[in-house]
């Protein structure tokens, strides 16, 4: 076995285990403000603490990711463009992060007819970022296949979008007994819920763009 071919098989090990980390971290972002609007703290300081280490684990593997890249001189027409489609990935995971932790820093008041709304809003806008990484796998072994398993990345996006907007609507149309202050409050935290779903979209763009450069 070439040093070549040793070296190209530990970097994509490394990077399904870089994605690997990433999606946790959507998993735990997604559970950790599911346990927020239930009223679990127990449960949520623990998805703080969980988020906190998959974030710098995803750094460190992110790092070695692009030493190995430089070092052994791997794909040097593409590094720049894949070293940008690693960046997109782990931006996926700073913003989870650092979405958990403005529920924790601002301690936001959900009514309760609106939790359910919230929780639809979590679930389809890590959809969308669960639904990216089949495809950042799949790039690394078939970039022909890419595009036609960004379909439901899509699809989410959009979701959490109509989604959203319905939260918003109610927010204010519908509720009445909340000060403007605290509708904003609200609105501002569909947003960054939201956001989620926009980088996995940002990414299956970009990917999109990447295959089929790979596939010429």
């Amino acid at each position: 076995m070439s040093l070549l071919y040793k070296n190209v098989k530990q970097l994509v090990f490394d990077i399904d285990n870089f994605i690997d980390t990433v999606e946790q971290g959507v998993l735990v972002f997604k559970e950790g403000v599911v346990n927020y609007l239930n009223g679990e703290k127990a449960s949520f300081a623990d998805k703080i603490e969980r988020i906190d280490r998959l974030e710098a684990s995803a750094d460190k593997l992110q790092r070695a990711i692009d030493d190995k890249f430089y070092r052994h001189s791997i794909l040097p027409q593409n590094v720049s463009d894949i070293e940008g489609m690693l960046d997109k990935i782990d931006e996926i995971i700073d913003i989870s992060k650092d979405n958990l932790y403005q529920f924790d820093d601002e301690l936001p008041f959900f009514p309760k007819e609106l939790t359910g709304d919230y929780i639809r809003l979590v679930d389809a806008s890590a959809e969308a970022a669960l639904s990216v990484f089949p495809a950042v796998r799949t790039f690394f072994r078939e970039p022909a296949k890419v595009r036609d398993l960004l379909v439901k990345v899509y699809f989410y996006e959009k979701e959490t979008d109509k989604i959203a907007r319905n939260i918003k609507r109610k927010l204010f149309h519908d509720i009445k007994d909340l000060r403007l202050s605290q509708k904003i409050h609200l609105r501002y935290f569909a947003l960054h819920i939201e956001t989620l779903s926009d980088r996995a979209e940002s990414l299956a763009d970009l990917l999109s763009i990447l295959a089929l450069k790979m596939s010429i």
